[in-house]
């Protein structure tokens, strides 16, 4: 038993003389590993909510409207913000010539249409889910930056957003990350009234 106890102890003797040698020999490369890594991470991580926008074609006309609009750099400020974003094919239901009209002649109500679509502080799919279920059959009320409301129910088991004209959107992707926040991809502009 003693010989048993003295092998452990002089085990653990030699690792510990390894370990510390192992911590005096780190050099600058060390370091230089670890700064590489940090900026890796940071390379990977996503970009604010108008550049995960921009880097996907399926909101080219988002990303226009915004930028129309001159809220592309309130849309990558500090936020956090929560997104509904509507896809160009959300943009097509339009009537034939409103987004050029809006885009160019009535960039003003443009921004209305489009701050209609964000909402401050990050707000997950299941915080909002949860909202819902708390708020029960009158939907929960979302109020908007634009100064509107949005009413969120669920129906077939998808979230739906009721606009201030009763025109729905249905939430179809959510929680896509970005610095500032959160987007949820919707199927449907929405409209303040």
């Amino acid at each position: 038993m003693k010989t048993l106890k003295k092998t452990l102890t002089n085990t653990f003797a030699a690792v510990s003389v390894l370990a510390l040698a192992a911590c005096a020999g780190e050099t600058e490369t060390d370091d230089t590993m670890a700064d590489d890594t940090m900026m890796a991470d940071e390379a990977s991580a996503p970009g604010t909510i108008v550049d995960v926008a921009a880097g996907d074609e399926t909101f080219s006309t988002l990303v226009a409207a915004v930028n129309a609009a001159d809220l592309g750099a309130t849309l990558s400020g500090t936020g956090p913000y929560t997104v509904f974003a509507p896809t160009n094919d959300a943009f097509g239901k339009l009537p034939e010539g409103t987004v050029e009209t809006l885009t160019t002649e009535q960039t003003d109500k443009l921004a209305g249409i489009l701050t209609y679509h964000v909402v401050e502080g990050a707000i997950d799919a299941a915080t909002l889910t949860t909202a819902i279920e708390a708020a029960g059959e009158g939907g929960h009320p979302v109020p908007t930056v634009g100064g509107g409301t949005l009413t969120a129910t669920i129906a077939d088991g998808a979230v739906v957003l009721t606009d201030a004209t009763g025109g729905t959107a249905t939430v179809t992707a959510t929680d896509v990350e970005a610095s500032n926040g959160v987007i949820h991809i919707i199927d449907t502009v929405l409209m303040p009234g």
